[in-house]
């Protein structure tokens, strides 16, 4: 799909002075078919598209921002890797044209597809939770039964269709579901049920066909003219860069999983849209050399959230547990890591963590003839509340983290305080990278902070503080006094600027406690004044 020839001169187009645009035609996979949908706005949601237009009414809007997964849907498309990828989605917040050439499936069409064995009777996700009386007054039900049916599609080599799910695998499945009347209990014996009922199968085959046909229609398509602009997705990462510079007014997204609450919550209209999530080169996450040979891993911006954390955490396998807390599953599939570290939000959970690990991001834009680049540390990408270095004809493009020989990466530590376990916002985040050198002294270290100050910032004070200093009790004692009086935090409907403060040096202190060798055995009293000055002041005594 070519926006424009090489060397063309790119003048914006003033979306309010043009004919109005018209979108591209919508193809979904749905039911056995292709179905091709006309006229469909540029910012209309895959929820009302599938409740108003299709009148597949079992997906519902509860809070109408991906917290609560009523409007949860299984879609189906092509990996980076050309792999068939199953992923339950929040469509209350997905545009329906991000839904373009994938396969869509609510609740009410697991019984209604001939590509599912068994048509007609219940899928074993629902006929589970018939069983285990895992609803009550069914409004969430389906969006349960949608996340489940995802999970049964995803089983691996090890986790075949006859084994079932382990209660860890369970809750990880429902993390961006919640129910407010049945309790948890029952929908976690049906999740853990589901495979020993008779199978039901995907024909992956006739899907794999019914993709591909959408693909080659997606690949034929022609923008006649300027005036059809109202919605792009290019594959090709130079047709991109022309869209964006012919088009800077274009509302630029990506998983819209924070840009969709514009839509929902704000009521904006969004009428141009230019979408990254399809272009190729910004969906790998590829290991590469930079210009001094050190070994560096690049995320492309439309990378998804679960891939990029997936990436991250084969080099840091501690991280597992932070990265499972980023929200829920369908904000994890959807969302994209350029889209959380070009969204500016002071409580994105990723910043704080890539600050500590000394992440670029790479600025791209077409000059013209070429795609030039401009690389920023992520900390210094940030101007101020949700304002970025960004310029109006630059994306995000990727972010890179520098891995070294690989034999000297750092211990790293991430801490996220929420007031639910999963799917919330930070009250605040901290993110620690420690190096070492053999006499235990901090060789080096990077902090990163999230929820404490108008931008995602790194705490340099601090880490003045512990460079060079023995990685003990008393260091961080001090350095965690310097922590909380480097930021000068807010204070919200989360938590208050005494609160953020305090677990600021609560947080570094827990860092310790998890580092230190032998680690101290004793619990933090959360009713004390000053709890790491009590532990530290122990930790000194019986050592001594």
């Amino acid at each position: 799909m070519t926006l424009a020839p090489v060397g063309r001169t790119l003048t914006p187009m003033n979306v309010c002075d043009a004919t109005p645009l018209r979108p591209p035609t919508l193809t979904l996979v749905h039911r056995g078919r292709l179905r091709r949908l006309t006229d469909v706005p540029p910012d209309r949601t895959l929820l009302a598209l599938l409740r108003d237009d299709l009148g597949l009414t079992s997906v519902k809007e509860g809070c109408a921002s991906g917290d609560c997964g009523a409007c949860t849907v299984a879609v189906a498309d092509r990996a980076p890797d050309g792999t068939l990828r199953w992923r339950a989605l929040n469509s209350c917040i997905r545009l329906a044209h991000a839904a373009h050439g994938c396969a869509v499936w609510t609740a009410e069409d697991l019984t209604r597809d001939p590509l599912i064995t068994r048509h007609g009777a219940l899928h074993p996700a629902q006929q589970a939770l018939v069983d285990a009386h895992g609803t009550q007054c069914g409004f969430c039900t389906p969006g349960f039964v949608m996340s489940l049916f995802v999970r049964y599609q995803r089983r691996g080599p090890d986790s075949p269709l006859t084994h079932p799910l382990t209660r860890e695998e369970a809750l990880q499945a429902l993390s961006g579901n919640l129910c407010r009347c049945t309790g948890y209990r029952p929908i976690l014996d049906a999740a853990q049920a589901m495979t020993a009922l008779p199978p039901a199968a995907v024909d992956e085959a006739a899907l794999d066909a019914l993709l591909a046909e959408a693909a080659r229609e997606e690949a034929d398509a022609d923008p006649a003219s300027d005036a059809a602009a109202a919605y792009w997705a290019p594959r090709e990462l130079r047709d991109l860069l022309i869209a964006r510079a012919r088009w800077p007014q274009a509302r630029l997204v990506a998983g819209t999983t924070d840009a969709g609450l514009w839509i929902t919550q704000q009521r904006q209209r969004l009428p141009q849209v230019l979408d990254v999530t399809r272009c190729a080169a910004l969906q790998r996450i590829e290991s590469v050399r930079d210009t001094d040979g050190t070994q560096v891993l690049r995320i492309g911006a439309a990378a998804t959230l679960h891939d990029a954390f997936a990436a991250l955490q084969r080099h840091w396998p501690t991280l597992q547990g932070f990265f499972e807390r980023f929200a829920g599953q369908p904000i994890r599939y959807g969302g994209t890591l350029g889209g959380n570290v070009a969204n500016g939000s002071p409580i994105g959970d990723s910043m704080p963590l890539l600050i500590a690990l000394g992440a670029a991001v790479v600025l791209l834009r077409w000059d013209g003839s070429a795609i030039a680049e401009r690389r920023l540390p992520l900390e210094d990408f940030y101007r101020g509340y949700r304002q970025t270095d960004l310029a109006p004809d630059e994306i995000v493009g990727y972010v890179e983290v520098a891995l070294g020989d690989g034999s000297a990466l750092p211990d790293v530590v991430a801490h996220k305080v929420s007031k639910r376990f999963e799917d919330d916002i930070s009250a605040v985040c901290l993110a620690v990278a420690l190096w070492r050198d053999r006499e235990g002294r901090v060789a080096e270290v990077r902090i990163g902070a999230g929820g404490v100050a108008a931008v995602p910032a790194r705490a340099r004070r601090t880490e003045a503080a512990l460079r060079g200093q023995p990685w003990c009790a008393q260091t961080v004692r001090a350095a965690a006094e310097v922590l909380q009086a480097e930021f000068e935090p807010l204070s919200d409907g989360r938590a208050s600027a005494e609160y953020r403060r305090a677990l600021l040096g609560s947080l570094l202190w827990r860092t310790w406690l998890q580092s230190a060798d032998p680690a101290p055995d004793m619990p933090i009293r959360l009713d004390e004044p000053d709890p790491w000055h009590t532990l530290a002041q122990a930790v000194v005594e019986a050592r001594t």
